[in-house]
């Protein structure tokens, strides 16, 4: 029930504000705090992506017009679609002409995964790794430990090992893993360091629906 509500405090305005605030603050704008992110999503060369949980459309603007994005939480949709990006709710995806099975280049799922149980991300995964191309990737990013503390919305701290597991669970093949933008040990102090973690579909990597 705990996980619940928190997964439910993604869903509504109030979180849309503090993805607004967080995103917004006059200092980021100003030194271009995003720019080393930016960098490092772009030089992965994902090609045609869809976001899960784009939420107000950070990292889509980084996509560069290759991104589409999914987000159940409608407010931020909203706000994502009037800065000119492609934003769907899940229910919109699915009546949308983009639903195509094997259409997409990467999946990206960006600061989502800590909000949830591992098996409830698998379970959300297995819905759109149909949509991925054969040899398509799909890239996790979650925070490291001074930015999982940082949120009280987050459920479950999901380090290498974890984002391993779920590659598994989901029949695909670990490609690369690093920590970004400083080495592993910076996590515990530097809010904004972040596992990554790529993966790949291949010919025996369908997953189990």
């Amino acid at each position: 029930m705990k996980n619940n509500h928190k997964v439910q405090g993604t869903k509504n305005s109030d979180y849309t504000n503090i993805l607004l605030k967080k995103q917004t603050a006059w200092w980021k704008r100003l030194l271009d705090v995003q720019a080393p992110y930016r960098w490092n999503l772009q030089r992965l060369e994902p090609g045609l992506t869809l976001e899960i949980g784009c939420g107000i459309g950070r990292n889509l603007r980084h996509l560069n017009g290759q991104g589409i994005g999914i987000d159940h939480n409608l407010p931020s949709v909203e706000i994502a679609r009037k800065h000119g990006l492609t934003a769907f709710t899940p229910e919109e995806f699915e009546d949308s002409n983009l639903n195509i099975p094997l259409h997409f280049d990467t999946l990206l799922l960006a600061h989502v995964a800590e909000h949830m149980l591992q098996k409830e991300v698998v379970e959300l995964l297995n819905k759109y790794v149909p949509f991925l191309k054969q040899g398509g990737r799909l890239i996790m990013i979650t925070p490291q430990e001074a930015g999982y503390k940082s949120d009280s919305t987050h459920v479950e701290f999901m380090d290498f090992s974890k984002l391993r597991n779920i590659n598994k669970q989901l029949n695909l093949n670990t490609l690369r893993e690093y920590s970004f933008p400083f080495p592993r040990f910076a996590g515990h102090v530097f809010t904004y360091n972040e596992f990554i973690a790529v993966s790949f579909k291949d010919e025996s990597s369908l997953p189990t629906l």
